[in-house]
Order: structure tokens, then C-alpha cells, then sequence
């Protein structure tokens, strides 16, 4: 397995001067084959990973659907009533895994939705943005607190306990969501890079490694982790060797897609399942947001984070690929280049 084009291009970014640092990982048949640390990191630093967490979150419920605790018609007022307030009675689970249940923009300040009663109340307080159902439009972090309060409902537990019980620690992964402060450690600082320095206030996502907020474990972009932990539980998905999952509703998660309508942005179907993205076979791949790479194959499965951050495996190969940096720029199309070039090397190892 040659590695040196993969890590030679992570490297160049770093060398530049355009990124202060970064790792990438490969994993295959549940090993760590590569993991690199680029720049002012270590392989012990964790970075925020943004929205490569949902499909860590999600997995929990997929827990929940497997022991039949949960359906997955089931409305999520049948378990938090608290949550039907203005007209959101009928929005179901599928739904808010799909990001077609109606309130995209959402608010949820972290340390609301890090304390249980704030929680429901702005749950409570929301309203529509338009039929559930109907459309698609990306839930950034408004649906995966519904997800938080489903879990603990069902469970009468902190998700962010249940979680590291149930999926971090039998994986052999440290706690990635809901860290004290006293845990935090090593985690990279966010930098504003490229077209975003001097624009700091205008993106939210740069105070995601402040103490409050990672305590606070933001369900729909807070985890911290290395690129190593992120193969890992990718690998966890390719071959569920220690039965976290219900065979089914790990096929379901991994390979049936349940919603193939427009992305608003870029018009190509979302090919989205309960909580991940599925490349798909109709050559728009590499527009979808997991970051595939050109050369994936229609199976490949995985989600993306805000500025770049990679997250995919790969049922054909069995490779599992995982790509962070702290370094924010506002030029998506930048990172979004980026992802596409390492993403494309990296499935090249297969």
C-alpha cells in the first residue's frame, strides 16, 4: 500500500502555509493500516470534526430500532410530547434521520441543548418551515438534538453517557461527545485560514473548541476525534464483528437509500439513509456530501464536516478513510477540492 501520494498531498496544504495542521487515516479488515499527523499535531491530537459526528449519533438510535424500543414511523411525538407544538405532531423519526422533517433553521444554542429541561422548552418552541416530508434541506443542528432527547427518553439516560457506553467504548474509542473540561485536552484550535481571516465573527463553527461548547457535545457537529477513531468506527460499519447493530438496520443505514430528493444548492439527489450518504451509481458522487473522491464505488457509504473533514468506507474495498483539520477557510470550493483530491487517492489504495 503506497501511501506516499495521499500523505504527500495532505502535506503540501500544511507546507503552504495554507493549513496549521491535519491528519488523514486508512483502515481495512478492522486494521489501521495508515494514520499521519500533519503540521502543529500529533497522532494524540483530537480535532472538531463538525458534522462527520451525526453518523455517531445516529448509530445510537440505530441501536434503539434494532431492539424495537423505536420505529422508524414512529412520530417522535409518541415519545417526547413535549416536541408537538406548533404543528410538529405528525414529523417522524425518518424524518428528522433524513433532514426532511421541516425545521432546518431550528435554533439550539449549545448550553440549551446540553441542559435537559432548556432542551424541551426550545424543542417545544419551534415551528415549521414547510410541510415535513416534502423537501430536503440539511438539518446542520437542529434535527440531532431531537435525536439526543429521543435517546434519553427511551433509555433514561444522558445520550452523551450512552453513547460512550454502547458504541465508543466497545469499539475501543475514547468519548468523543460531551467532554468535561478536565478531558479536553489536546484538542487542535480552530484557525481561521485563507478568505476567513478576518471574518472570524461570521462563522459560528470557529467557537465549536471552546470548553463550553465541546462540554456541552453538540449532537450535530461537537465531537472531537482523531482521523483514527473515525476509521475505526467506519470499519465498526463495514463488518460488525461485535453485534452493536442489528444486521438489518445496519444494511438499512449503510445501503437503502430513503431519500433521493433534490439538494437545494446543487440540485443532485441526497441519496441519503437514516444517517448517512451512499455514493450512488448515477456519476453525481462526487457532488454529494461525504466527500467520495471520483474513483468510490456506487456502495461507498460516509458523511462530511463543515471546512473539509472526511468520513467514508467503502464496502468494495473495505477501506475506511478519515481526513480533519483545524484550519477554516470560507472558501468552500477551496476545501471542498481539497476533500475531492485526498478522498480520490485515498480509494486509489483499494
Amino acid at each position: 500500500m503506497d501511501l506516499r501520494p495521499l500523505v504527500d498531498a495532505a502535506r503540501q496544504d500544511v507546507d503552504s502555509g495554507w493549513l496549521p495542521s491535519c491528519q488523514l487515516a486508512v483502515a481495512r479488515d478492522g486494521e489501521l493500516n495508515a494514520f499521519e499527523a500533519l503540521g502543529a499535531a500529533t497522532t494524540a491530537t483530537r480535532f472538531c470534526v463538525f458534522s462527520v459526528t451525526k453518523p455517531i449519533v445516529a448509530s445510537v438510535v440505530w441501536q434503539l430500532l434494532g431492539e424495537g424500543r423505536l420505529r422508524i414511523e414512529d412520530r417522535v411525538a409518541d415519545h417526547v410530547p413535549e416536541f408537538a407544538g406548533n404543528g410538529k405532531a405528525a414529523v417522524t423519526v425518518e424524518q428528522v434521520l433524513l433532514h426532511t422533517s421541516g425545521f432546518p433553521n431550528a435554533p439550539m444554542p449549545p448550553e440549551t441543548g446540553a441542559d435537559h429541561l432548556r432542551r424541551l422548552a426550545r424543542m417545544a418552541s419551534w415551528h415549521l418551515e414547510w410541510e415535513p416530508g416534502s423537501r430536503f434541506e440539511y438539518h446542520a443542528g437542529s434535527a440531532h438534538w431531537v435525536l439526543v432527547e429521543l435517546v434519553s427518553r427511551l433509555t433514561g439516560l444522558d445520550f452523551w453517557d450512552v453513547l460512550e457506553h454502547q458504541v465508543c467504548r466497545p469499539l475501543g474509542l475514547p468519548r468523543l461527545l460531551g467532554l468535561a473540561k478536565e478531558e479536553q485536552e489536546g484538542i487542535a484550535p480552530l484557525q481561521a485560514v485563507g478568505a476567513a481571516v478576518g471574518r472570524e465573527h461570521e462563522d459560528p463553527l470557529l467557537t465549536y473548541d471552546q470548553p463550553e461548547v465541546v462540554s456541552a457535545g453538540v449532537p450535530g457537529g461537537g465531537a472531537v476525534a482523531t482521523a483514527a477513531d473515525i476509521v475505526r468506527f467506519y470499519q465498526a460499519l463495514l463488518d460488525d464483528r461485535l453485534g452493536l447493530w442489528d444486521p438489518a438496520v445496519l444494511a438499512d443505514a449503510t445501503s437503502n437509500v430513503r431519500c433521493n430528493l433534490p439538494e437545494p444548492m446543487l440540485g443532485v439527489p441526497v441519496n441519503r439513509t437514516i444517517g448517512l450518504v451512499v455514493a450512488g451509481d448515477d456519476g453525481e458522487h462526487i457532488r454529494r456530501y461525504a466527500a467520495f473522491g471520483r474513483r468510490a464505488s456506487p456502495r461507498a457509504f460516509g458523511h462530511a464536516g463543515a471546512h473539509g473533514q472526511v468520513a467514508w468506507a467503502d464496502p468494495e474495498s473495505g477501506l475506511s478513510f478519515a481526513y480533519v483539520t483545524n484550519g477554516i477557510d470560507a472558501d468552500i470550493m477551496r476545501e471542498g477540492f481539497r476533500s475531492h483530491i485526498l478522498s480520490s487517492l485515498a480509494a486509489e489504495l483499494g
